[in-house]
């Protein structure tokens, strides 16, 4: 490590293996390079077959001094370490973290009754939301999730509590008050009114109070049957007016669509219900999109919309299996959503693991032996959603998602054999970097590593967690 205290530091430099996804089907290493950060935590240079880091960061702006310069150098453990970028979580409750786990036989309407409402509704109370709120950021962190769309409660109060905890632990986030003016137990439903002021209130407290570029406010109608016509309308207005994310669910279950149906006759489909109240735009972001018809995806790529996929949630609760291949080759953006409590993980490592898991479960039932094969998504296409993929659901893509000059540095270092780490790397597995020559063996060498860390790893492999070049966790 070179450079002074933080205080006089001006310009960072990561060294050492760089691993990401800039698009499906490609997983690029970059060994022995150096990443050059400006203090605003945009990456200002990628240097390949670099050797000395803090040369490169002199060379690049003249006008540094060695000590203002921090120096991150992980070329001793380049044989089992590597950066990637951080993860993006499209979809989380935050308020049902306490049930994740919790789901019995149920499926999706019963366990919003019997453990959803109850559950988000206790959440007014400020301290019991401070400490579910707190576990969640440290559960997400420490898997290296660097930016999060999160599901708050019905309670302005509650949400801005949210907002505030994710800015001071340095999260990216996209902060939903729950919308929902009908359809829910009396001790946990608004009227149309009580939603629209207390969303203005949250978004009021974003942008003018806090004042944090990373937390942003989301429009977040629960789902169609808990919003009437009249607070959808105003939400698709709103959203319009004030150039806002939107977030909800569409075709998760079968009897939710069916409930759907009877409730809005006068829509087309599912979808349309969002459309025909001008909910559905480049920002918006649709999860579970289980049980899409022809003409719904048609339309959500010429909304330019994004889904969440949620694959831990839609076998928990039984909702089914997406079919992702079909919606990527339609030309729909797709991310990856751990759906706490759906899903019973924080962790978008894992719910990347059973994405992979859920394509192959499709491809054995399609009766084309030809797309069977194709329905599979690979190792590589499965950490695309989980990063890239999840930038571009969430409109970031120019911002967070791989390292490229100009982004963001929201990045986490993986080590593979961290203290108690579940991946075990033979000494025949082992790879180093130094030799160029080298590079095309040593490549196929570590995508067998990758997908040991896809298959086996978890949080013991996150060694830090990095958001606009600021520390954000630390297993040390």
């Amino acid at each position: 490590m070179a450079g002074g205290n933080k205080e006089q530091t001006k310009f960072q430099v990561f060294y050492g293996t760089f691993v990401d996804t800039p698009k499906l089907d490609e997983l690029r290493v970059r060994p022995r390079t150096s990443v050059g950060v400006s203090k605003n935590g945009t990456i200002a240079f990628i240097k390949a077959d670099s050797e000395n880091p803090l040369q490169e960061a002199l060379e690049f702006d003249k006008t540094l001094q060695p000590w203002e310069i921090e120096v991150f150098d992980t070329f001793q453990e380049q044989g089992s370490s590597f950066f990637f970028p951080g993860f993006i979580d499209t979809h989380v409750h935050a308020s049902q973290y306490p049930n994740a786990g919790i789901f019995g036989t149920s499926t999706l309407l019963d366990w919003l009754e019997k453990y959803t409402f109850p559950l988000e509704s206790s959440l007014a109370d400020l301290q019991i939301a401070r400490r579910v709120y707190t576990r969640v950021l440290d559960k997400s962190l420490s898997n290296g999730t660097t930016t999060a769309a999160y599901y708050t409660t019905t309670s302005s109060v509650s949400s801005n509590l949210m907002a505030d905890m994710c800015a001071k632990r340095g999260q990216r986030a996209f902060i939903g008050k729950v919308c929902m003016d009908r359809h829910a137990p009396d001790y946990y439903v608004e009227t149309t009114q009580e939603s629209q002021e207390s969303l203005l209130s949250v978004i009021d407290h974003i942008r003018n109070k806090l004042r944090d570029d990373k937390i942003q406010p989301i429009v977040t109608p629960r789902f169609a049957p808990c919003c009437s016509r009249e607070l959808m309308s105003w939400l698709g207005k709103l959203a319009s007016e004030q150039d806002l994310h939107i977030q909800t669910h569409l075709d998760e279950n079968q009897s939710e669509i069916a409930w759907v149906k009877e409730l809005f006759p006068e829509s087309e489909s599912y979808s349309h219900v969002y459309d025909d109240h001008d909910l559905l735009t480049e920002k918006t972001v649709l999860a579970h999109c289980v049980h899409l018809k022809e003409e719904e995806a048609a339309l959500l790529k010429r909304r330019k919309c994004g889904i969440s996929h949620c694959p831990i949630s839609n076998s928990s609760i039984t909702s089914g299996e997406c079919r992702v291949r079909w919606l990527l080759d339609q030309g729909i953006k797709v991310g990856l959503g751990t759906d706490l409590s759906g899903g019973f993980s924080a962790s978008i490592l894992a719910t990347a693991r059973q994405s992979l898991l859920v394509s192959r479960h499709v491809a054995m039932k399609e009766t084309d032996p030809k797309y069977s094969e194709r329905a599979k998504l690979s190792v590589a296409e499965v950490l695309f959603l989980a990063s890239y993929g999840g930038a571009a659901v969430l409109n970031l893509e120019d911002q967070v998602g791989s390292f490229e000059i100009g982004k963001q540095f929201d990045a986490q270092l993986i080590d593979l054999e961290s203290p108690t780490s579940n991946v075990d790397v033979f000494d025949w597995q082992h790879l180093t970097w130094n030799d160029k020559q080298q590079d095309k063996c040593n490549f196929d060498k570590f995508q067998d590593l990758i997908a040991k860390w896809l298959f086996n790893g978890d949080d013991r492999n996150t060694a830090r967690v990095w958001v606009a070049s600021n520390i954000v966790y630390s297993s040390a």
